[in-house]
């Protein structure tokens, strides 16, 4: 059965050692799970009963493509009007609770392991139509336009819906969960679920032009970032910047899973500052 770490909140006792796993890098970001306290959320405007912990958004100098944001939705919480960029698509990622989301005409019964991929300019709402706390992801990027491409429709589904494929040479240890199609253009993102047995690994350094972020779901393991040895575990984010190397090995007795995002499908920009 697949669990999946949520945000602690609260905040640590003032007895506590200073000292943590937090790091930002001009290559990349570790943000544990220990520093996503009360105090560091956001609430956002045409959300009532919510609160954010904004693990990412486009920074000039360092990934600029994306922006993740864990929500939380007290009872009754949710939004009415909740994407303020008709450009944007997002996707939508269960974690706890149980969501009630709209989608059109639709109305779509979602709880942990729910999957939504919202397409630009989708009319959707949601809220939360149960008694305890909703958590879940909220992954935004600015749809990319391209010749002779229409954007990909909305669509709703659930992990459990969606067969993991091996990767090729590793007996199932490395997998991957894809939610659309890997040659469909229309996608310009991809929010995936990694997964690695005990003894998975990802044994060479990957070199990308994709920007990646990773909130690990389950378990533990160790990753390999520019250089540095780093080790993570349920409820950590990681913000990766393009070409940084990395690399990673399940690192506890049971699985280590994690939320991965990435930039496909499209040509470099040029220009990109105008």
């Amino acid at each position: 059965m697949s669990t999946y770490a949520t945000p602690p909140g609260g905040l640590p006792p003032e007895t506590q050692l200073l000292t943590g796993r937090a790091i930002f890098t001009t290559a990349y970001a570790v943000i544990p799970r220990g520093v996503m306290t009360d105090i560091v959320t956001s609430a956002l405007p045409g959300w009532h009963g919510a609160r954010a912990w904004i693990l990412a958004r486009p920074l000039s100098g360092f990934a600029e493509t994306f922006a993740q944001l864990v929500m939380e939705l007290a009872p009754g919480g949710g939004s009415d009007r909740p994407e303020p960029d008709a450009g944007a698509e997002g996707v939508i990622f269960v974690t706890s609770g149980t969501l009630s989301l709209r989608l059109g005409a639709e109305h779509h019964a979602m709880g942990p392991g729910g999957y939504a991929f919202l397409a630009p300019g989708a009319d959707w709402s949601v809220v939360n139509p149960g008694t305890v706390p909703a958590g879940f992801h909220w992954i935004r990027k600015a749809w990319e336009p391209a010749e002779g491409i229409t954007p990909p429709p909305s669509f709703v589904t659930r992990e459990a819906e969606v067969a993991p494929i091996a990767m090729p040479g590793t007996d199932g240890r490395w997998t991957t969960t894809r939610f659309v199609d890997p040659a469909d253009l229309a996608h310009d993102m991809h929010v995936n679920i990694v997964t690695f047995e005990p003894g998975g690994a990802i044994p060479f350094a990957e070199t990308h032009v994709m920007e990646h972020g990773l909130y690990v779901l389950e378990g533990k393991g160790v990753y390999r970032l520019n250089g540095d040895w780093v080790e993570v575990e349920a409820g950590d984010f990681m913000w990766l910047r393009a070409f940084c190397p990395q690399a990673c090995y399940a690192g506890g007795p049971g699985r280590f899973r994690y939320l991965l995002y990435k930039d496909v499908n499209r040509h470099p920009k040029l220009r990109p500052f105008g």
